[in-house]
């Protein structure tokens, strides 16, 4: 928090892939202070600067890679960000590249829990642990308030909506991850409150009008005109 012409006013802080376009960036600069994940010899160049590789959100604070850049962590401490390093350092292959990439809401911990690290496991007490098959589960999930979601994996789709928790499945096809023939829903996407940001327009992506649909009540921010991009989910704290 700060304080402006005596009124207190909520500091936002946008951790996102240094990597993203230009004017997506200067959007974001709009709303908060970014912080911008570049590494280099951890992990596959595809995934290394992607935010949901290194870094699980609980709550109010962050389990963090152990060998997240010490200038990540260094940011972290200036802006006074809560955080705790997890048991397990993100490695070259899957699925040492899947260790903090699951989802944790007020209700839940969802992810492959055979691969999550030790640490996010032992912060998440009272949530109910729901076990996906997917490693890769926060690029392919995104959790809206009143446990409603939207997914780019079937399996996910199947096993929540069996839970009875109001789930859309989108086809991940027209996603872009240099790289790879595609990339996920929740990779191209963050959510602060009510707004939903996206790298990108949604009148690229096949499914957009389903989307724009299953988010009535929340304000979307599509971040630059051009087909949605994965850049490993934008977290907003």
């Amino acid at each position: 928090m700060y304080f402006y012409g005596g009124v207190k006013i909520q500091f936002m802080v946008i951790l996102a892939n240094k990597n993203i376009p230009a004017q997506a960036l200067q959007q974001l600069s709009l709303y908060g202070e970014l912080i911008l994940l570049q590494t280099e010899n951890i992990t596959y160049p595809a995934i290394s600067g992607h935010p949901d590789i290194f870094i699980c959100p609980i709550d109010e604070q962050l389990v963090i890679a152990p060998n997240l850049p010490e200038t990540i962590k260094n940011e972290f401490i200036t802006l006074k960000l809560e955080f705790t390093e997890g048991y397990e350092p993100v490695g070259v292959k899957y699925p040492e590249t899947a260790k903090y990439n699951c989802v944790v809401t007020h209700d839940f911990l969802i992810g492959n829990t055979y691969f999550i690290d030790k640490k996010i496991l032992e912060l998440i007490s009272g949530k109910e642990v729901i076990h996906v098959k997917q490693g890769y589960t926060r690029c392919n999930l995104l959790a809206l308030s009143h446990n409603r979601f939207i997914t780019s994996d079937k399996r996910i789709e199947k096993i929540l909506t069996e839970k009875g928790l109001g789930t859309l499945y989108v086809n991940p096809k027209d996603i872009q991850l240099p790289g790879f023939d595609h990339g996920f829903i929740s990779g191209t996407a963050g959510i602060f409150k009510n707004q939903v940001y996206f790298l990108g327009n949604l009148n690229y992506f096949l499914e957009g009008d389903k989307i724009r649909d299953f988010l009535s009540g929340y304000e979307i921010i599509e971040l630059y005109n051009g087909p949605l991009l994965d850049v490993g989910s934008i977290f907003f704290i």
